[in-house]
């Protein structure tokens, strides 16, 4: 019998095994442990938006195929959104586009935008599916790394702009920042928004945790700035806003040229996905102003839990300003090495976190960081930070 000597997967895709999410939730299970690693809630959204569903489902309405740029209403209603919220126009019709999720929403867009050889910036650390959308779309990843400074992360603009060559095609934002919960200031943008003007760049910028900002922190989108909303894919969500995320809900908003190039490789992923959801995700984009604070505030208070907890525990804490997942340092508790940390921690403490390693190009600089997911009941976070402090 031939024995196959090529390998089956792209080479493209051989850096890229399981996700760490998946082995982290795998081990959770496994253990019965509390799981403080992937970032989704342990409670559902609004009733009545559930029930927003239930209602589309039983007049079917999105039971076959939408329209592939998405449904009237939910276009119709982000478009509301991003006016409403940060004085944004955009035409329902042609610059708003459905997606399966953010996650979809980064590779149409990577992929209809890189050409092979072109070089993308992406903000290390990074969610983990940039680097393999980049990958896909054969472009070369350039990350800029934030660093920790006073208690959160910084973004090195000179180090931004040395990253800048012939060869850049795009900047790939994220702000709010998984994982370290940075929010880019005014300033940043700004200064973001002059290089890509200066050097003819494009920006793709993920703000799926626009709606979960701390302390009276701004979100500022860049495409709001002068000059940008020509060249910004500005990407959103409804999972994280809603807590609804295995509906899968996304969105892009851009001009009508960039809608359509990511449109023209959307077609060609999932061509349309969640019918029933995005008619309940345009009433949820509807809700009044008291749900969004009410969710801020939620989230506040539970970032100050697990994060004081954290604390008394041992480890050093960076305090997000956005976003729901707090950073750690976790060599005041005598440890380097955040995979070996997060492998043990089960057996150590009954918790599972994420060591921010799987989210650099360069492993070393992130291992000895953890982060940890606050989407959780509070009753939970409480009884995780009590077994946390074993490792005190």
């Amino acid at each position: 019998m031939a024995v196959m000597t090529r390998p089956l997967l792209n080479r493209r895709l051989a850096e890229f095994g399981t996700t760490i999410f998946a082995e982290m939730s795998a081990l959770a299970a496994r253990t019965g442990s509390i799981n403080l690693g992937q970032g989704f809630p342990d409670t559902d959204g609004p009733e009545e938006i559930r029930e927003a569903a239930v209602r589309a489902l039983r007049d079917g309405r999105g039971n076959q195929y939408p329209p592939g740029p998405g449904v009237p209403e939910l276009r119709s209603a982000i478009a509301d959104h991003q006016r409403q919220r940060y004085g944004l126009a955009f035409d329902p019709d042609t610059e708003v586009l459905v997606t399966a999720g953010a996650t979809e929403a980064i590779a149409a867009a990577l992929l209809a935008l890189v050409e092979p050889g072109d070089e993308v910036i992406a903000l290390e650390p990074y969610y983990d599916s940039y680097a393999a959308c980049v990958a896909m779309a054969g472009g070369t990843r350039v990350p800029v790394t934030l660093r920790p400074h006073e208690g959160g992360y910084v973004l090195d603009l000179d180090e931004l702009r040395a990253a800048v060559t012939d060869r850049t095609r795009l900047i790939l934002l994220n702000t709010p920042h998984n994982p370290t919960g940075t929010v880019l200031t005014r300033a940043e943008l700004t200064a973001v928004a002059e290089l890509a003007i200066e050097r003819d760049l494009l920006v793709v910028t993920d703000e799926v945790y626009e709606h979960l900002v701390f302390d009276g922190t701004e979100h500022v989108p860049i495409a709001s700035l002068p000059g940008m909303r020509e060249r910004t894919v500005t990407i959103g969500s409804a999972g994280k806003t809603f807590s609804f995320t295995g509906w899968k809900v996304g969105w892009i908003t851009a001009s009508p040229g960039l809608t359509a190039a990511v449109r023209s490789a959307k077609q060609f992923l999932t061509y349309v996905s969640s019918g029933p959801f995005q008619y309940a995700i345009a009433e949820a984009l509807r809700l009044p102003a008291a749900y969004f604070d009410g969710l801020r505030a939620d989230l506040e208070a539970k970032r100050d839990l697990l994060s004081d907890g954290l604390a008394q525990a041992g480890f050093a804490v960076y305090r997000p300003a956005g976003t729901y997942f707090v950073t750690t340092d976790i060599r005041p508790l005598g440890a380097e090495d955040g995979f070996a940390f997060c492998r043990s921690l089960p057996e150590r403490a009954g918790v599972v976190a994420i060591p921010n390693a799987v989210f650099y190009d360069d492993r070393e600089a992130g291992a000895p960081f953890v982060r940890f997911a606050f989407c959780k009941k509070t009753e939970v976070l409480e009884e995780a930070v009590s077994r946390l402090k074993r490792l005190a």
